[in-house]
């Protein structure tokens, strides 16, 4: 006599792995986005402390010569060197005299192409610009990927009386 047996297949069928693939792609993908979403708060949260931090050491400069340092025209802070601020450098690569900081920061990377540096330029109080002489004021632009604070996305402006 022939006995017809059922046999038990145990595992997974197709449609049960691509749905479980397609899960996981679609969590991955999410997971990329927030990291990514992260890192530019990062960087423009960093981008913020650093003008402050600038900020702070040319009131220092400004309290000590009754000037800011005298820039002709726009003045890329940090870069590959690094510059400082000391007191007869004003800018510069070299350290000398009082320094109001050791190495002037430079814009994290990834920048957005509009502003990829951190510029600074002398002004009068009026924000023209002040190439020589007592300088009143100073303005550095600088650029946000994303709301951050109080401040939106795009180029900003920072001078004695705050950002904008």
């Amino acid at each position: 006599m022939y006995m017809h047996q059922k046999i038990k297949h145990s595992g997974f069928t197709l449609i049960e792995l691509l749905v479980v693939i397609a899960i996981i792609g679609l969590l991955s993908t999410l997971a990329v986005v927030a990291l990514n979403n992260a890192r530019a708060k990062g960087r423009d949260a960093k981008r913020v402390s650093d003008i402050k931090s600038v900020q702070t050491a040319l009131e220092l400069y400004f309290a000590d010569k009754n000037t800011y340092p005298v820039v002709a025209s726009g003045l890329i802070l940090g870069g590959t060197g690094g510059k400082t601020l000391s007191q007869t450098g004003n800018f510069s690569d070299t350290i000398s005299g009082t320094t109001y900081m050791g190495k002037v920061p430079t814009n994290p990377t990834p920048a957005a192409s509009a502003c990829a540096n951190y510029t600074y330029r002398s002004t009068n109080t009026d924000f023209t610009a002040c190439t020589s002489g007592s300088c009143k004021s100073y303005d550095i632009e600088f650029c946000l990927e994303d709301i951050t604070g109080s401040l939106a996305a795009g180029k900003h402006s920072a001078h004695p009386a705050g950002v904008d």
